[in-house]
């Protein structure tokens, strides 16, 4: 059986789309000092807005549905977390569990219990012309859906933003001294809440990709760990801008390898190809070099 690897390579790109938006978010989330572990859960949220929003306002109701739904996830940790002091790794996955349940529960609430699957609008491939005629990579990067071409130019954004303007060093500063931070004129705590905002919208972005660009219906626990590999990808990629973009690409390719592998009818159980993913994330953890340190304040409460 021959391989297009065309194909598989555009198929990478798709999968790592949703991850990528979420382990962006995530990035400006751990830059600011806090740990998002309810990003699973701004995911879910923002996939079952997209179910909603879509019904009302089609495709782009379900994106500013799906964005917003997940920013009042985040809203969650930042009630929690950063105003009520709780500890951020419980208070995440507390955050995480409720947005499955509630989302599974306003699912049968208002779709009934039957189990049938809801179909919404969904958004296409967009070929732009003369870059997807590159031999290759042009239908890779250049034939996705019109979300995937926004996460290209919000990952320039975001690496520009943080790298040279005085926001983005405020929020890097706040993620390694806040009480420098302080010092200067800046409010680490108001600081933080907008970044977990920001990350929450994202991970609410990324699951509306799953329903709005690739399944086209929502199911309960669509987002399948998907948020926590964000947050896998974000130490991938050594909270760089840069660094994100390229584990979310690995892990997209590790993704599809296992469904080429499962195609190729190799006398193995199909769930080691379904482990090749997080098996992957573990040997690149292992042997990536340990010298980019996270932000010297990550999972440290303020004290103010």
């Amino acid at each position: 059986m021959s391989i297009d690897t065309a194909e598989f390579l555009q198929a990478s790109v798709r999968t790592a789309t949703p991850l990528a938006l979420a382990a962006y978010g995530e990035l400006i989330t751990e830059r600011a000092g806090v740990i998002n572990l309810g990003l699973e859960g701004a995911m879910i949220a923002g996939a079952f807005g997209a179910l909603v929003g879509a019904g009302i306002g089609g495709v782009g109701g379900g994106f500013a549905a799906a964005a917003v739904a997940g920013c009042a996830t985040a809203m969650l940790m930042v009630l929690v977390v950063l105003w009520l002091r709780a500890d951020a790794v419980i208070a995440g996955t507390a955050v995480t569990m409720l947005a499955l349940g509630l989302t599974g529960t306003l699912y049968r609430a208002l779709y009934g219990t039957a189990g049938a699957a809801l179909s919404v609008p969904t958004i296409g491939p967009v070929a732009v012309p003369g870059v997807s005629q590159i031999p290759l990579l042009g239908r890779a990067f250049f034939e996705q859906p019109v979300i995937t071409y926004v996460l290209y130019a919000l990952a320039v954004a975001l690496w520009w933003w943080m790298g040279r303007t005085q926001a983005g060093l405020a929020l890097r500063a706040t993620g390694e001294r806040p009480e420098a931070a302080m010092a200067a004129g800046i409010s680490p705590r108001r600081v933080r809440a907008l970044a977990l905002m920001f990350g929450g919208a994202m991970g609410g972005l990324a699951g509306g990709v799953l329903v709005l660009a690739q399944v086209g219906t929502f199911s309960e626990g669509m987002s399948a760990g998907r948020g926590f590999i964000a947050i896998a990808i974000v130490v991938l990629g050594r909270w760089s801008a840069v660094g994100v973009a390229g584990a979310a690409l690995l892990f997209g390719a590790a993704s599809q390898l296992q469904y080429v592998f499962q195609s190729l009818g190799w006398p193995v159980p199909y769930q080691l190809f379904l482990a090749l993913p997080y098996v992957l994330t573990l040997l690149v953890l292992a042997g990536t070099p340990r010298r980019a340190a996270a932000p010297a304040s990550l999972g440290v409460a303020l004290t103010d």
